[in-house]
């Protein structure tokens, strides 16, 4: 069984940063391309970043420059730092686990961004 726990969602002002953590099943997590989606009201799931286990990462483009994604091995955790974050960020944030070509496998439960002035 594969576990993917979310955390660090919250509200903030426009500008402000959350950095968003996930922790994975430890059987999983060195092998696997982890990753992040959001989903917005009304809107599809997209893509926000991904970062292989030989630490290559992709962006969407409108988070570029913005979000950074890193892993940490020894603790089966991805993070996602946001930073400089708009009202177009606003989204339930999906961790995933997967592999590179084929893509996410196992997703958690999802953790909101709310950003309001």
């Amino acid at each position: 069984q594969v576990h993917l726990v979310e955390s660090g969602g919250g509200s903030v002002q426009p500008g402000g940063s959350l950095r968003l953590s996930c922790a994975a099943s430890t059987d999983i997590f060195s092998i696997s391309t982890m990753g992040w989606h959001r989903q917005a009201p009304g809107k599809e799931r997209e893509m926000v970043a991904r970062i292989s286990a030989g630490g290559s990462i992709n962006y969407a483009d409108s988070v570029k420059g913005r979000f950074t994604i890193f892993r940490d091995n020894a603790k089966s955790t991805v993070y996602l730092q946001i930073n400089s974050l708009i009202p177009e960020d606003t989204a339930v944030y999906y961790c995933n686990a997967g592999f590179w070509n084929s893509g996410p496998r196992y997703w958690g439960q999802g953790t909101q961004v709310t950003v309001s002035s």
